[in-house]
């Protein structure tokens, strides 16, 4: 995975964490909703002095939202990662999909332990 998409959906899982709109993340940025969503994508490279702002606006630190970007990859030995990669890549109702399905099978597999 490049380091655009990696950052991108890091900048999106923390913004919705947040509670922020990318409109809202932008304003608090000063950058325009379309790069911030081009960004979220992974189609732009964001400059240090962006990474900076995005940090200042979601109120987190360079270190939590660089942290380890270079050394992830996609493994066997790393599939909740690989699960949390794919389930952001989906439309947001989608997810919520996924999500409740995932709840059965984790309550299937308790009661069945």
């Amino acid at each position: 995975m490049s380091i655009a998409i990696e950052l991108g959906l890091r900048i999106r899982y923390y913004r919705k964490q947040k509670h922020l709109s990318q409109e809202e993340l932008a304003e608090l940025c000063d950058c325009h909703p379309t790069y911030i969503g081009q960004l979220e994508r992974g189609e732009k490279n964001a400059t240090l002095e962006t990474i900076a702002k995005l940090s200042r606006g979601l109120n987190i630190s360079l270190t939590e939202l660089l942290s380890d970007i270079d050394t992830l990859h996609f493994s066997p030995e790393n599939t909740a990662l690989d699960v949390y990669h794919t389930l952001m890549k989906l439309p947001e109702k989608d997810q919520n999909k996924v999500a409740a399905i995932l709840s059965e099978i984790i309550d299937l597999a308790r009661r069945t332990e």
